[in-house]
């Protein structure tokens, strides 16, 4: 072959004319190959385009790439000058170097690309295709993953099981799976906010059983200490109440769920000049391998090491003594 180089040779083949074509149909002419890989059930395909594709680009996509399919028409190729190729309207690579004789490869009226190979006779020879991914590969460059022929119909079957698992699971059919997915997911959200209500309250409840843990350091109220069951939210609510009623304090609380801790420092307003509640929370923080911050009076951070918080939660006396000295 001595029209295209060899590298065209190895990388264009007719499952990918009807993808480009329709990718310039739907996107616009500025869409251009910038590189592809074709297999015997799957193809990978780069163009240049700066956006993700829609849902509905994607379907588009792949109905009009299935139509081209579907109407099984003949592929052919003929030899002819490069120039009179372009002329007529052939689509060349752009950046790629042609010799004066080119090869033009036709499939029905889909696509008509200058291709140094093919690997099908007639389009119904790619089967269906399936686009299973499109991502970004590089500034201006998207890619599209698809499969065609058995791989595409594997592909599907495999998706077909997991419906089939995803409506044994939620006890429904696969045509009410939508309805029971909106009804669990509604549920859900009432859940969570009863949970929230409860927390709110379990935190007013530690808030007042918490004052009796106060120890006073230097004539300032500090409390230091661990909540079972609260969430971020809980423990600054409870935070917010120890400082009305303790009225001058310096305040620590964590939580620990899922072996990370959750930590809530609060100073009242009268010590903010001495000490900040973004301070009081790193020193807690570090020693549990985290950071953190917030404003003056109220500061939170998480961590790591929950094995080390009851040892960092009580040399927060000493943390007080040391800013108030």
């Amino acid at each position: 072959v001595n029209s295209v180089r060899r590298a065209d040779i190895a990388r264009n083949h007719s499952g990918t004319h009807p993808l480009h074509a329709a990718l310039r149909n739907i996107l616009g002419n500025h869409v251009l190959q910038k590189g592809s890989r074709v297999d015997a059930d799957r193809l990978r395909f780069d163009f240049s385009h700066n956006s993700p594709l829609s849902r509905e680009e994607l379907d588009r996509i792949e109905f009009q790439v299935n139509s081209w399919v579907l109407k099984n028409e003949e592929t052919n190729s003929t030899w002819m000058g490069l120039e009179e190729a372009i002329g007529q309207g052939v689509m060349a690579l752009f950046g790629e170097k042609y010799d004066d004789e080119v090869r033009v490869l036709q499939i029905g009226q889909a696509s008509r690309e200058l291709c140094g190979g093919t690997h099908v006779s007639r389009s119904g020879d790619i089967g269906l295709f399936k686009i299973v991914a499109e991502t970004g590969v590089a500034s201006g460059v998207r890619r599209i993953d698809a499969l065609t022929g058995y791989g595409a119909i594997k592909w599907l079957a495999v998706e077909d099981e997991k419906l089939d698992r995803m409506a044994s699971v939620l006890k429904s059919d696969r045509d009410g799976l939508e309805a029971r997915l909106l009804q669990l997911t509604n549920r859900n959200r009432t859940l969570e906010k009863e949970i929230g209500r409860l927390q709110s309250k379990l935190a007013s409840v530690h808030g007042s059983d918490l004052t009796a843990l106060a120890v006073e350091v230097c004539g300032v109220k500090v409390v230091a200490a661990k909540l079972e069951s609260a969430d971020p939210k809980s423990l600054r609510d409870s935070v917010d109440k120890l400082k009305d009623k303790l009225g001058t304090a310096m305040i620590v609380l964590a939580t620990v769920v899922d072996d990370r801790v959750s930590l809530v420092s609060g100073i009242t307003k009268d010590l903010t000049g001495k000490a900040k509640a973004g301070d009081l929370v790193n020193y807690v923080a570090e020693q549990i391998g985290g950071r953190g911050g917030g404003r003056p009076d109220m500061a939170q951070a998480g961590g790591g090491d929950p094995k080390n918080l009851e040892e960092a939660l009580e040399s927060v006396q000493q943390w007080v003594e040391k800013q108030l000295a």
